[in-house]
């Protein structure tokens, strides 16, 4: 049997697709499979695992045997510490190489490894420990203090103190998970609940992701492919290190803070093929004027998080000499549309959300659960074990099977690529002392997609004073990009008959602005 990387058309991914044919792209099996090994001991040690382009300048590289021996360290120095399989390790870097090996390490000795955001505060750094309770913190020593309060949690930094933890230790680690075992916590702020959800996702998940990896990304071995986006988010985690490592496909990540020009200097000198990014990265190198000063090697290229606007997408088409091709999921039932990058006979729709991906039925359904007709906006609806099963997304298709996506039927908010929960922003601003109510939407933004708008009630005055003490106090207890990037100041809120905030109210009224 060919494996599924040698085929590329859209017509071959559905004539050849089969679970048996996912399962036997890997080494393990459900009786012993593990991310570690499948990402890094079984590539050759002397390949190209992951390129880090600097900020500041120049790029970081490390080889898959570098970082399989690292990761082997980092599994021994947890046994070393009486740790051991289902205690949870944390892990609030930069891509660097201490990202890559405590993060596999730790799945690698059968721990669950928790990526956290590098810009969280403390707030929302104790939201998500005090969630996971890991019994381990691997972080760099700017970041270290605000962790330091937290009762029974052990901390690593960066530098010498992760250098002397693995000195010693083997780099020798053979692995016993199995398919089912818990392998990585998930956080994403997209719910309603007062604390950020973590998602699951087990040893075995990396098959069915290997689904998005062909066909949303379009990876394949030969490929030389890079996104952009942090390794705490789902799309920077699984589509941008976890995918391409598991076929052992060089990669790139960026590290510090995200520079337009300094990332496609990145790009031009890696010679980069494939490359996944938000939106809002394509936006900010359109309004850079930056892409005329580099020759790109660009072949396949593809978007997810928000909607690609007309400009930017005709921009990227000019540029690159290709079209971006959306994706579509959520971090609970993962990639479920696609755009099939590098598919010769796969037309890629502007504004389309892509068809579904090989082996998965997908409808749009009326509020009455009955299907709808093409070019009627319903929610997206998916099938599994027999029965449909919401997305919470509304959506319509259109007579060629192609879905659109139209807005969200929750209170998510996603701004330049990042999912935030209403609830969690509006709980941070009522405690500030001068904040009575307070009710958060997203709002229509050019550059990032959308952003978050607060309506606050207060008796002080709203001024331009108390706008920028509300939004500080948000950033620096949450994250940096988790606050309002708007506010106003109004008399009430609109309520449900349960006296609940009606933010459909609210976002009906922005709509007519």
């Amino acid at each position: 049997m060919r494996p599924l990387t040698d085929f590329t058309t859209y017509a071959d991914a559905q004539r050849h697709y089969s679970k048996e044919a996912l399962w036997a792209l890997f080494d393990g099996n459900q009786t012993s499979f593990n991310i570690a090994h499948e990402c890094l001991d079984r590539h050759p040690r002397d390949d190209v695992a992951v390129n880090v382009i600097r900020a500041d300048g120049g790029i970081d590289t490390y080889t898959f045997g570098e970082l399989s021996d690292g990761a082997g360290q980092f599994a021994n120095h947890l046994r070393t510490r009486g740790l051991t399989h289902g205690d949870v390790i944390a892990v609030m870097l930069e891509p660097s190489f201490e990202l890559y090996t405590a993060l596999f390490g730790a799945m690698k000795a059968g721990c669950i490894g928790v990526p956290l955001f590098t810009l969280f505060g403390p707030d929302g750094l104790r939201l998500r420990i005090n969630d996971c309770d890991p019994k381990l913190l691997v972080t760099n020593l700017e970041k270290a203090p605000i962790a330091a309060g937290i009762d029974g949690l052990e901390i690593i930094t960066s530098g010498p103190d992760f250098d002397e933890a693995l000195a010693s230790e083997s780099p020798v680690f053979t692995s016993e998970t199995e398919a089912q075992d818990i392998a990585v916590y998930q956080y994403t702020s997209g719910t309603t609940r007062e604390l950020p959800e973590a998602v699951r996702h087990s040893h075995g998940s990396l098959v069915t992701l290997t689904l998005s990896t062909l066909y949303a990304t379009g990876v394949r071995p030969g490929d030389k492919f890079m996104t952009p986006s942090s390794p705490a988010w789902g799309h920077g985690l699984w589509h941008g290190t976890i995918a391409p490592f598991s076929l052992g496909v060089e990669t790139a990540s960026y590290t510090g803070r995200f520079d337009a020009q300094r990332c496609m200097e990145g790009m031009a000198e890696l010679g980069i093929t494939n490359l996944s990014a938000a939106a809002t990265h394509y936006r900010m190198m359109r309004r850079s004027d930056a892409a005329s000063n580099f020759v790109f090697a660009i072949e396949k290229l593809s978007f997810t998080g928000e909607p690609l606007d007309s400009e930017t997408d005709q921009w990227i088409r000019n540029t690159f000499g290709t079209p971006a091709g959306s994706f579509y999921g959520t971090t609970e039932v993962g990639v479920i549309l696609v755009s099939y990058p590098g598919a010769a006979d796969f037309d890629i729709k502007p504004g389309s959300l892509g068809r579904p991906v090989p082996g998965l039925k997908l409808a749009i359904h009326d509020a009455k659960g009955r299907p709808c007709p093409p070019e009627t906006t319903g929610e997206i609806m998916i099938m599994r074990r027999g029965k449909w099963f919401p997305t919470r997304d509304l959506g319509r298709m259109d007579a060629d099977g192609y879905f659109f996506h139209g807005g969200r039927a929750d209170d998510v908010i996603i701004s330049a690529g990042y999912t935030m929960g209403a609830v969690e922003i509006e709980d941070m601003l009522l405690k500030h002392p001068d904040v009575d109510e307070a009710a958060v939407i997203g709002v229509p933004n050019e550059e990032r997609g959308q952003v978050v708008k607060a309506f606050v009630v207060s008796k002080r005055e709203g001024d331009d004073d108390f706008t920028a003490e509300i939004q500080t106090f948000t950033q620096e207890r949450l994250s940096r990009h988790e606050y309002p990037r708007i506010v106003q100041f109004v008399d009430s809120l609109p309520k449900t008959p349960a006296g609940k905030v009606n933010r459909k109210i609210l976002r009906d009224r922005e709509a007519k602005v």
